[in-house]
């Protein structure tokens, strides 16, 4: 009976070894594209990698992890995720629908997220708080058979599928704009955007390097604006306090409270590119003959959708690109058209591009609004 015992005790040692060893099973595997649905998941770029994960079937459990909830962008994305998974099309694909934001600590929506694939929810979708540092729960993600999907700001890595629009390209197009419309060189305001983050990082990098490489002789003064209007209004009133002119500015967000501070200070308008604010292209459509020739690049809310999209559709079995490049919305003063991509009768602060037709993603401003940006 003794050795029986010794017997049982050491076959489990055994078998516990060998799970501590064996590797464990990786998802998704990486496999030859073309991908799904390529008009609205395009890869970007030629040597975009394409992921596939084992089909289950539904209905799943999804989570979306936002970090920051403290600007009109945050706002409107939860809304928006909220709006979209209420979609009969879309809500019969879906059990449950969290909704977390967890402030800005990574160290809060790190655990956030594992918390969430132990609880064995099927797909995550999240705004990174930093583009670093999520290595941990994305070989848990995979060891688990769990969909993460980063958008908006992403990770500096090809380890997880990811979606966003190009934010490199966006600075470098609000240069661009500057550039031609202030072709002497000049004194540039850059209104910065949250700290830490990839869209930051990036948006900035692209505009300061397309600005050195026109050659021209523009200083540029930086301040933070934390996407927020509030937040850009102050920054923007604190600088023309201490410069006392701009001959153009650049805007991450919060466009039109960098507008207000320059009618506040009585400072003429001047070429200013900025986001996809429906009250920034208000302003862009009203004060175009006094000076504020406007660009308005749009990091639509919407993103959120497509995130989750693109999570039914890989827990679906859809080979997925690693990363999706999706289209950046664009207006300025010459094509801006009322009720087309701005809306002159609606005063509430919201993101104005919030439709990509190639992923049957269209929403009203009413749909968004309904809906509120609490935990759920």
């Amino acid at each position: 009976m003794l050795l029986h015992r010794f017997a049982a005790v050491a076959a489990a040692v055994i078998l516990s070894t060998t799970a501590l060893t064996a590797p464990a099973a990786a998802a998704p595997k990486t496999v030859d594209g073309p991908g799904y649905l390529p008009e609205c998941f395009a890869p970007w770029a030629k040597d975009t990698r394409f992921f596939k994960w084992d089909a289950r079937p539904g209905p799943y459990r999804i989570a979306l992890v936002n970090g920051f909830v403290g600007n009109i962008w945050r706002i409107q994305m939860i809304q928006t995720a909220k709006a979209y998974a209420a979609l009969p099309d879309v809500a019969k694909d879906i059990k449950e629908f969290k909704v977390v934001s967890t402030g800005t600590d990574a160290a809060a929506q790190l655990g956030t997220i594992e918390d969430f694939i132990n609880q064995g929810f099927d797909a995550i979708v999240t705004i990174a708080v930093s583009p670093t540092g999520f290595d941990r729960v994305i070989k848990l993600a995979n060891r688990k058979n769990v969909v993460l999907i980063p958008f908006d700001n992403v990770l500096d890595t090809k380890e997880v599928m990811q979606i966003n629009e190009d934010q490199t390209e966006m600075g470098v197009m609000s240069a661009k704009f500057l550039i031609e419309h202030i072709p002497n060189g000049g004194k540039i305001l850059e209104v910065r955007g949250l700290p830490g983050n990839s869209v930051d990082r990036d948006r900035h990098e692209g505009f300061q390097k397309t600005m050195k490489e026109a050659g021209k002789p523009f200083d540029i003064v930086e301040v933070v604006g934390n996407w927020a209007p509030g937040d850009s209004q102050k920054a923007t009133a604190d600088a023309l306090a201490v410069h006392g002119h701009f001959d153009g500015i650049f805007t991450q967000g919060g466009s039109n409270g960098t507008v207000q501070a320059l009618i506040d200070a009585k400072h003429a308008f001047v070429p200013m590119a900025g986001e996809g604010e429906n009250l920034f292209r208000q302003q862009i459509a009203q004060y175009q003959g006094q000076g504020l020739k406007g660009l308005s690049y749009g990091q639509s809310p919407a993103l959120v959708a497509i995130a989750t999209k693109a999570a039914i559709a890989a827990l679906k079995g859809e080979t997925m690109p690693q990363m999706v490049s999706i289209p950046i919305p664009v207006a300025d003063y010459k094509t801006l058209k009322d009720g087309e991509n701005y809306w002159s009768n609606l005063t509430v602060d919201f993101f104005a591009p919030n439709a990509f037709e190639p992923c049957g993603i269209t929403f009203t401003a009413p749909q968004i609004m309904a809906q509120t940006a609490e935990n759920k």
